[in-house]
């Protein structure tokens, strides 16, 4: 079941009654939503207000909560603690991973996502043969950093040139809508890896101590091109024109309903993160070597 991503821009009232999110706003009739369709949440508004046992109901549920500031830019997210039922043994395979086993999915990832971003240049009619030869050579550990070598290709052809892009987190747009539909995708990946029973902080490759959610910020990785296709899409209808505005936060929540295409078939982007953070369960407990990455 494809989950729900439910958005709040403005002032509003939000608790629980019967299993249901109760929305309430001034003036209005109260809307209800099951708590069990829902796989994302976002709080974009400093009026909002929600109750703490709806918090525990969307917990429990499994629901990813994305808070956003006073610029909207999304600052923090809330998980279940304890998303499967063998958690405490597939905690233990994760922590017991070897390091040439991380190495190998580290491999994976990064080919998988230069290959990603190969295609969509390919898409978007630029040469791409510098990214899939980097793919290609992408050894264990991606020790020869193949994927910061493709990123700098990548960035500076994915754009027109007249946006004179630079890839930076505080930077001109589009890197706000880039930021925005990465905090998405990273709460998808985050929910689901909590949902296979692994602990969202333990990374593959990113270890930066300051840092809760390592293991997603590795899994993303070859799902950002799908994200920034969808950026590409936004800039073709809109130029220089790219302060956010309502439509395009609407494109961009629709990130986890998005299809793509993993073993050959097509899936929602959400079922095909629960597809990948199996396979990396499975990885962990010794069953298989082999994550299951989608490609564009």
């Amino acid at each position: 079941m494809i989950k729900r991503t439910i958005y709040f821009g403005n002032p509003a009232y939000l608790k629980t009654k019967n299993q249901q999110l109760v929305v309430s706003k001034n003036g209005e009739e109260d809307k209800t939503v099951p708590i069990e369709d829902i796989g994302i949440l976002i709080l974009d508004h400093l009026q909002i207000t929600i109750t703490q046992p709806t918090l525990t109901k969307l917990l429990q549920n499994n629901v990813a909560i994305i808070a956003c500031d006073e610029t909207h830019h999304p600052i923090g997210l809330f998980l279940n603690l304890d998303g499967h039922t063998l958690q405490s043994q597939k905690f233990q395979a994760q922590i017991a991973a070897s390091a040439p086993l991380k190495k190998q999915l580290w491999q994976q990832t990064v080919e998988a996502k230069i290959t990603n971003q190969a295609m969509l240049l390919k898409i978007q009619r630029i040469e791409n043969k510098l990214l899939l030869n980097l793919a290609k050579r992408v050894k264990s550990g991606d020790s020869t950093n193949n994927e910061a070598q493709a990123a700098v290709y990548y960035w500076k052809n994915l754009f027109p040139e007249f946006l004179k892009f630079s890839r930076n987190r505080e930077g001109a747009p589009p890197n706000n809508l880039l930021n925005y539909g990465y905090a998405i995708l990273r709460a998808t990946v985050a929910r689901s890896l909590v949902a296979s029973g692994l602990l969202p902080t333990l990374g593959i490759f990113h270890r930066n101590q300051y840092n809760a959610y390592c293991l997603a910020d590795d899994i993303m990785e070859p799902y950002r091109p799908f994200v920034d296709r969808i950026v590409c899409d936004i800039v073709g209808l809109n130029g220089r024109f790219l302060e956010m505005t309502g439509t395009m936060k609407e494109q961009l929540l629709s990130i986890p309903a998005i299809d793509v295409k993993i073993d050959g078939k097509k899936s929602p982007l959400m079922v095909a993160v629960q597809r990948t953070t199996a396979s990396l369960a499975q990885c962990f407990e010794g069953n298989t070597r082999k994550l299951v990455y989608p490609a564009l």
